[in-house]
């Protein structure tokens, strides 16, 4: 893959990509909103801050087959070498210590700061979605309104 900025990589795939969801608004006022669910987008959005496609540097945080998390980032080679261009680390520490090394891995290494907030809150529900798979937590019951 050539090396491009990733301002002229998002013009590109701003508008139309196969990771895009579209969702329509119930009323003409709400309009429509528009997803992503690319590798490396930590809220689904399909805007330039959180594109895992656009952005030469990414954070992601997902849940594995064995109900743990882990995070991975884009390496420096990612823009040349495609799949061994990410580095991925177990987060299978206690909820504080896993806290520490996302900010750890996000702001203190220069890395984006800016995602740091998205990230922590991405690993909180992927955390309660896996003590809830393993039966630690039971699932939370969904409302429906008036029964």
């Amino acid at each position: 893959m050539v090396a491009a900025a990733d301002s002229l990589v998002w013009e590109l795939v701003k508008n139309n990509n196969s990771f895009m969801r579209k969702k329509s608004g119930k009323t003409s006022r709400s309009g429509s909103v528009r997803f992503s669910v690319e590798r490396g987008n930590l809220k689904s959005l399909s805007t330039y801050k959180y594109s895992g496609i656009a952005n030469s540097k990414t954070i992601d945080i997902s849940s594995t087959d064995d109900n743990r998390a882990a995070l991975t980032l884009k390496t420096k080679k990612a823009g040349t070498s495609g799949k061994s261009g990410k580095a991925t680390i177990a987060l299978n520490k206690s909820f504080r210590r896993t806290e520490k090394t996302i900010t750890g891995q996000a702001t203190d290494n220069y890395y984006r700061s800016d995602l740091k907030s998205a990230a922590l809150a991405k690993y909180s529900a992927v955390y309660r979605g896996n003590r809830a798979a393993k039966g630690v937590k039971k699932a939370r019951a969904i409302k429906r309104g008036r029964a």
